[in-house]
């Protein structure tokens, strides 16, 4: 009778404790994030009824089939209930990821800051996209650089000031084929370089020799981001949706409906790449969450940075074929082959 109740105390013991165990991982959060597919939007389509892409001042032509960028849904982070139960039913759900939260978060960054930053992304992604889509398209407009910050010890500290807009470098305007720092690196060490920038209005010009650092020519400033002057608008009318992964669609769905030439055939297709205005494809994250959430909407082509074409490895779904591109050309080119029936590059 008195080892029955010792182990009904021991019993009763480890089960007090096992239900505090599940009590503390259910209360307690866990620094990771789960990604999910999220939703995908078409380029050439009216989401709300609206154009995704609306074009005014210019030609437009009609477009056919899709020309989707696809998103990545997260949830934890800071100040939310994300335990280590919700942890495990992302891991054992086959198209979920579950990451450090410092993948999202980078440090004492809140949930508001991240969609605030994400936010910013985005609309300077839309930018980059319609700068790349005209660059491609030969159709001129104008770039500044923002000066953020000089540094002290350098030729510009005390002669040009954060406001200033670098708008050409030894007489040749910034633009997609023309970017401020390769422009000034183009040189050696201590040689002079010439710059144009606009200070409230006014056109000024300086020059400076450059200060040999790192064995390279520096002026020392910071730039921010492009300021673009377009001949025409472009408004891509996409809310709730942040991140620059989608650049690249967005500047083939802007190159579709500028040109008579369909992009798509007809076809489904749907990708993702971050775009710079000279029309490189950077990769992005989530590429697996991405390729889930296209084939489920029903793309049957996806296009993927070239850098991304190792985290698809295992991890494709059924139907889905992967396009491997590295520029907006490139993935114009792969587009044509396409509908020609040739054969183009796969991850």
């Amino acid at each position: 009778m008195s080892g029955m109740s010792h182990r009904s105390i021991t019993l009763l013991i480890a089960g007090v404790c096992v239900l505090a165990g599940l009590v503390v991982a259910a209360v307690v959060q866990v620094p990771y994030v789960a990604l999910t597919p999220g939703p995908t939007f078409n380029t050439l389509g009216k989401p709300d009824g609206t154009e995704l892409i609306q074009i005014a001042g210019h030609r437009t032509y009609p477009t056919t089939g899709n020309l989707n960028m696809v998103t990545v849904s997260y949830t934890g982070g800071p100040g939310t209930d994300f335990n280590i139960f919700s942890a495990l039913r992302a891991w054992l759900t086959p198209d979920d990821a579950v990451v450090p939260a410092s993948e999202i978060y980078s440090s004492g960054q809140s949930q508001q800051q991240v969609i605030q930053q994400d936010t910013q992304e985005m609309l300077g992604s839309q930018q980059d996209a319609t700068a790349a889509a005209l660059c491609y398209l030969k159709i001129g407009y104008t770039t500044a650089d923002p000066i953020v910050a000089t540094v002290k010890g350098t030729p510009a500290y005390g002669v040009l000031r954060p406001g200033d807009k670098i708008t050409a470098v030894d007489g040749t305007p910034v633009g997609c084929h023309h970017d401020v720092v390769t422009m000034i690196r183009d040189r050696k060490p201590g040689a002079p370089v010439t710059l144009t920038f606009d200070r409230g209005g006014a056109i000024r010009t300086v020059t400076l020799a450059t200060k040999d650092i790192g064995n390279k020519p520096v002026v020392g400033v910071e730039l921010g981001s492009p300021v673009y002057q377009f001949p025409f608008s472009v408004k891509i009318n996409l809310s709730g949706v942040g991140g620059p992964s989608a650049g690249l669609m967005f500047a083939l769905g802007i190159i579709d409906k500028l040109t008579p030439v369909s992009l798509t055939g007809g076809r489904f297709i749907a990708g993702t790449g971050e775009i710079e205005p000279t029309g490189v494809v950077e990769p992005i994250g989530g590429i697996q969450q991405k390729m889930a959430a296209a084939r489920a909407a029903g793309a049957t082509i996806f296009l993927t940075p070239v850098a991304n074409c190792a985290d698809t490895a295992g991890a494709v779904p059924a139907g889905l074929r992967l396009v491997k591109v590295g520029s907006l050309a490139g993935a114009i080119s792969d587009l044509q082959a396409i509908r020609a029936g040739k054969p183009v590059p796969s991850c």
